[in-house]
């Protein structure tokens, strides 16, 4: 998926960015960047077969819940 590029702020979970920089340094070979690795996680979101209003509010819901 190419085009424009458009930045904007994200908060992330501790958790959640710990796994990141752990994709980060496991694709040393790459080089691969935090943006790049959650450019690549949401693309295979999106490209899912996935309904994904339905499981981003899911995901909120358990989250809010402190189930996640």
């Amino acid at each position: 998926m190419t085009g424009r590029k458009i930045k904007f702020g994200v908060s992330l979970d501790q958790k959640i960015m710990e796994m990141i920089d752990g994709l980060v340094q496991g694709s040393s070979d790459l080089r691969a960047t935090r943006s790049e690795i959650i450019e690549a996680i949401l693309t295979a979101y999106f490209r899912s077969q996935i309904k994904h209003s339905e499981k981003a509010r899911e995901l909120i819901i358990t989250r809010r819940k402190g189930l996640l």
